[in-house]
C-alpha cells in the first residue's frame, strides 16, 4: 500500500463512483479526484455510467478493457454515500475484483477525510485475507495498491493505523482458524510470546497448570483437568510510561470445547476451534495498542483450557472454588467458559485493580438466537462506558447491541450448595451468563463491560471485509475505543 501524487501510466486505474443520494439525482456520478484523470479517461468513464446501469452502490465494480491505451484497464468502483462504511466495503470489493491484477492505482477524492482512507485500506487488507493449510488452489496476484492523492503526507498516519489494525485482526483470525489439533493452551501461549518478543514496554507472564492450582484459579484448573494439554493463563501487559488509565481486557480461551461430560452433538462441536476467539481478540488488541503506542495501559488476560472428556474431567454437580474465594455449582460442563472467565475477572478485580474491565467471550448460542450472526450482545451497568464502546464498534465496521441486566433474574443464580449456580436452566441464556460474570467484578462492577460475541466471531461466507471463517471480531472495535482514552 503506497500513497502517490502521480503515476506514470498505470495499467489499471480505479475511479470512484458515488451513488445517487437524493430523489432529484438521476444517476450516479464520478467522484472528483485530485489529481483528476486525463480528460479522455474521464469522458470515457462518464459515458460508461448510463449504458452499464451502474448504481454506485458501495462495492459495485465494473472493468473496461482499453487495448493499446493507458491505462490498459479502467475500473469503476462504487462508493455508495461516500462514508467510512461504504469505503470499507468498496476497498474489500476492489481487493476481490482485482485479484488477478498485480498492481492497481486508485484515485482518491478531493479533500477526502483521513477516516475514509483508513476504512478503505482496512477493507483492502481484510478482504484479501486467506487462511490455508495447503498450497493447493489459486493464489491472488494482487501485490500492491497505490492511492493517488494531491496530499499524500496528510494520509500517512491513516494508512499506517489501518495497516496495524488489519494486521492485528488478521492475527486474531489466524489464531482462531488454526485447528485445535495444533492449537492447545501451550501453543496459544507460545504464539503470544512470539508476537510480543522484543516489543518495548510489553510484559508477558504465563502461568502453567501447577501455578494455577497453587494460586487458586479453580475454574481454569477444573475446565482443563480433562485434557492431556494443561491449562494456561496468559497475562500480556502494555505499560507505556505516560499511561494515566489502566484497562484490563479478558478473553475466553477455550482452545477446543467438546462440552466435557455434558458432551455436545457433532454439529455443535465441529467449529469449536473458534471458542477462543475472545482470547485472540484481546491479545491482538493489546499488541495493536503497543504497536500504535497508545497512551493507555492495557492488560490482556486469557484463561486457556481445552474442555475434554476423560476420567479426570470435571463433572456436572461439582463445586468449584474460584480465585476470589467464592464457589460455583456447575451442573452443565458445557457452560465452561464462564468458569474460566470468573477466575480471570476475579484476579483482575482483586490484584490488578484497573480503571476499566472489559471481557469478550464466545459464550452462548443464545447470542445468535437473540441478535443473529453479525451482532455481539453487550452488557454493562455503566451507560457512559457502554455508549463509548458501542460507538467505537460501529465506527470500526463491527456491530453490537446493548442488552439488559435484569435484577429479577438474579434469583436464578442461587444455589443450595455453593455461593452461586453457574449454569441455571432458567432465564435468558446470554443474560444469565452476563449476570454470573458480573458477580466476580467486585468493586469494578460499575466499570465493567461484557460482550458475548459467539455469533459474530465466525462468518459462513465472504461479505465485504469479512472472509469465510474467523472474523477477528472485536479487534477493530477495541482499538478504536482504546484510541479515545488518555
Amino acid at each position: 500500500m503506497s500513497l502517490a501524487v502521480t503515476t506514470d501510466g498505470p495499467d489499471v486505474l480505479v475511479l470512484p463512483v458515488r451513488a445517487a443520494t437524493a430523489p432529484d439525482d438521476a444517476a450516479p456520478s464520478l467522484v472528483a479526484t485530485a489529481p483528476p484523470p486525463a480528460d479522455e479517461v474521464r469522458g470515457e468513464a462518464e459515458a460508461l455510467l448510463p449504458v452499464t446501469r451502474l448504481t454506485g452502490r458501495a462495492g459495485e465494480t465494473l472493468t473496461q478493457l482499453r487495448p493499446g491505451r493507458t491505462p490498459v484497464r479502467l475500473m469503476l468502483l462504487g462508493v455508495g454515500d461516500g462514508g467510512e462504511r461504504a469505503w470499507r466495503t468498496a476497498g474489500a470489493a476492489l481487493a476481490r475484483a482485482a485479484v488477478d491484477e498485480t498492481h492497481v492505482t486508485l484515485a482518491l477524492p478531493v479533500d477526502v477525510p483521513a477516516g475514509v482512507v483508513r476504512a478503505l485500506v482496512e477493507g483492502l487488507l481484510l478482504a484479501s485475507y486467506r487462511f490455508r493449510l495447503t498450497e493447493a488452489g489459486p493464489t491472488p496476484a494482487l501485490a500492491g495498491v497505490t492511492l493517488l492523492t494531491a496530499a499524500p503526507d496528510a494520509y500517512t498516519g491513516a494508512v499506517e493505523t489501518a495497516r496495524t489494525t488489519a494486521a492485528m485482526t488478521r492475527l486474531a483470525r489466524d489464531l482462531t482458524n488454526t485447528p485445535s489439533a495444533v492449537k492447545n493452551p501451550e501453543w496459544f501461549a507460545a504464539r503470544v510470546a512470539d508476537a510480543a518478543a522484543d516489543q518495548p514496554d510489553l510484559h508477558l507472564r504465563v502461568r502453567g497448570p501447577q501455578e494455577l492450582a497453587d494460586e487458586g484459579f479453580g475454574g481454569i484448573v477444573a475446565v482443563g483437568a480433562g485434557s492431556a494439554s494443561g491449562p494456561r493463563l496468559v497475562e500480556l501487559d502494555w505499560r507505556p510510561a505516560d499511561a494515566r488509565l489502566h484497562v484490563v481486557l479478558v478473553g475466553k480461551g477455550i482452545t477446543f470445547d467438546t462440552g466435557g461430560i455434558s458432551i455436545k452433538p457433532v454439529p455443535a462441536m465441529k467449529l469449536m476451534r473458534k471458542d477462543m476467539a475472545g482470547a485472540a481478540a484481546v491479545v491482538a488488541a493489546t499488541l495493536g495498542a503497543a504497536a500504535l503506542r497508545l497512551p493507555v495501559r492495557v492488560t490482556a488476560l486469557t484463561p486457556l483450557a481445552e474442555n475434554m472428556v476423560s476420567g479426570a474431567a470435571f463433572r456436572p454437580g461439582d463445586i468449584i472454588r474460584h480465585y476470589d474465594g467464592t464457589t460455583s455449582e456447575s451442573t452443565n460442563s458445557d457452560a465452561e467458559g464462564r468458569l474460566v472467565l470468573a477466575d480471570a475477572l476475579g484476579y483482575a478485580a482483586r490484584e490488578l485493580r484497573p480503571d476499566l474491565l472489559i471481557d469478550l467471550a464466545t459464550l452462548t448460542g443464545a447470542n445468535a438466537v437473540a441478535l443473529g450472526k453479525r451482532t455481539g450482545a453487550l452488557y454493562s451497568d455503566n451507560d457512559e462506558l457502554a455508549a463509548a464502546v458501542l460507538a467505537a464498534v460501529a465506527d470500526a465496521g463491527e456491530a453490537a447491541w446493548r442488552m439488559p441486566l435484569p435484577a429479577d433474574y438474579l434469583e436464578h443464580l442461587g444455589s443450595d450448595l455453593a455461593d452461586r449456580h453457574s449454569s441455571p436452566d432458567r432465564g435468558a441464556g446470554s443474560v444469565m451468563a452476563a449476570l454470573y460474570l458480573r458477580e466476580f467484578t467486585g468493586e469494578l462492577r460499575d466499570r465493567w463491560l461484557h460482550v458475548d460475541m459467539s455469533a459474530p466471531s465466525w462468518a459462513d461466507g465472504d461479505d465485504a471485509e469479512l472472509t469465510r471463517g474467523a472474523t477477528g471480531w472485536g479487534v477493530r472495535g477495541l482499538l478504536r475505543w482504546l484510541a479515545t482514552l488518555d
